[in-house]
């Protein structure tokens, strides 16, 4: 028996999929960002985001910092919030930095000097 054939355009689209997040900020303003990578560490879930843009010129305009987040849960409901503890960030920056780095070009991410 031989698989069904998938058209093109269809698989393009497939591989091409991009998994978008909505984040509403304090202010109430919606942000989109392109999730680039998960991390499960121990009990804790982290995303590596990009900022997403309708609008091409706000791309290049863009400096494309790498957004990390981690999942938490509130009120029943995973949120994102900050990593606030800064050895935690630089653990979780440096995995996604070498997990990333094959993919993207990646400026090394300097540890906070407090």
């Amino acid at each position: 028996m031989t698989e069904p054939i998938i058209p093109a355009d269809e698989l393009e689209a497939e591989e091409m999929a991009v998994n978008v997040v909505s984040v509403v900020d304090d202010n109430g303003v919606e942000h989109e960002f392109e999730i680039l990578d998960e991390l499960e560490d121990g009990d804790n879930y982290y995303l590596a985001l990009l900022p997403s843009y309708d609008d091409p010129s706000e791309l290049l305009e863009n400096d494309g910092e790498l957004i990390i987040l981690q999942v938490v849960q509130e009120d029943g409901k995973d949120m994102l919030a900050p990593i606030l503890d800064d050895d935690e960030y630089d653990r979780i920056a440096g995995i996604f930095e070498e997990r990333l780095a094959e993919y993207y070009e990646i400026e090394a991410i300097e540890p906070d000097a407090n």
